[in-house]
């Protein structure tokens, strides 16, 4: 199953819903900013990502500019701050059973269909 981790108040993870949405294929959609991703489920998408936690953090927002850009975080802490501020987490994620990817650009949906 396909599945969407999409906040509906950014461009681009409306414009992959919509890529989605074309596709004919099934999927489910999971507002993760109302439905929060778990620890666990952090690492499982990092691992079908290929990508290290710091990656998938987006850097611009404020909470991390204010309470974490400037610490030595490791890892396991840094997946625990976008367990707990999900904000944090780069959007729009496309993810299948086997792998996943961020939808920016929205191209890169065609990837994972």
């Amino acid at each position: 199953m396909i599945v969407i981790y999409h906040n509906p108040k950014c461009t681009k993870s409306r414009e992959s819903l919509e890529i989605l949405k074309n596709s004919g294929k099934e999927f489910k959609i999971r507002e993760y900013l109302k439905d929060p991703l778990s620890e666990d489920e952090l690492n499982g998408l990092l691992k079908k990502l290929q990508l290290s936690p710091l990656q998938l953090i987006r850097q611009n927002e404020r909470v991390w500019k204010d309470d974490f850009k400037s610490l030595n975080l490791s890892n396991r802490e840094l997946i625990s701050i976008m367990a707990k501020h999900p904000k944090l987490i780069e959007r729009p994620v496309v993810e299948n059973e086997n792998r996943a990817i961020i939808g920016r650009p929205s191209s890169n949906i065609d990837k994972i269909l």
